[in-house]
């Protein structure tokens, strides 16, 4: 009988195996094109995924050299937003606010993509219609069916649903994964990671004091060949 952790990944490796892998390619080199162009990168999300959004956000301008923003990095604007405009604006008026044109991205990272009809995330769906009639670039990491996010992007990679009961937890872990991919993509990473410099130091250090005790045994005929 398998445990809860061996299911819940088990899962997660099904889900993985199901990427559609062309639609990242599409998405890393759609990234890259936008910022060659000198265009910026807003990410959205909401809950779990503004964690997601913050994080991102770091890792495209530290690693990718991407001017990127998220909303949601400024709580005093977006409360405000929301109290004095209202939460299905509240994206919306602050990307026009930021003069979002069609040399910039949009990248969202939701759970449902978006959804007027059912009212769930609508600010993303009021984000993306303004994207949309900007002639902005859309992308997105989602779950379910993808939502109106699947609808309006350029590339969007869903998250398949392998049990109905997680979807939340595998859409927003998978999403993770998803963008850490692209900000390793030869396409976009432009710097090095830390700890992988560190390690490749490291090793070239270990390297040159090898060498030089290998020269250090070697007889004095040898040194002067």
């Amino acid at each position: 009988m398998s445990t809860f952790s061996q299911t819940f990944l088990h899962e997660a490796q099904s889900a993985l195996q199901r990427i559609d892998t062309e639609c990242i390619e599409r998405m890393a080199q759609g990234l890259a094109g936008v910022r060659d162009c000198g265009g910026r990168l807003f990410i959205l999300g909401v809950g779990g995924s503004a964690g997601h959004a913050s994080h991102a956000v770091n890792d495209f301008r530290k690693l990718c050299a991407f001017e990127a923003y998220a909303p949601t990095d400024n709580a005093s604007e977006l409360t405000a937003r929301i109290n004095d405009e209202g939460w299905d604006t509240c994206f919306s008026n602050w990307l026009a606010g930021s003069r979002l044109g069609s040399n910039d991205a949009i990248l969202v990272f939701s759970v449902g993509g978006g959804n007027r009809e059912r009212n769930v995330s609508v600010n993303l769906v009021r984000a993306l219609e303004l994207a949309a009639q900007r002639g902005a670039k859309i992308f997105g990491i989602v779950g379910r069916d993808g939502g109106f996010t699947r609808e309006v992007a350029d590339a969007c990679v869903v998250v398949p649903v392998v049990n109905p009961e997680r979807i939340t937890p595998h859409t927003e872990g998978i999403c993770a994964v998803v963008w850490h991919l692209l900000v390793s993509h030869p396409a976009l990473q432009a710097a090095p990671t830390k700890w992988e410099s560190v390690a490749s130091g490291l090793v070239a250090m270990n390297q040159a004091v090898d060498r030089s005790k290998a020269t250090a045994n070697l007889p004095e005929e040898a040194l002067k060949k």
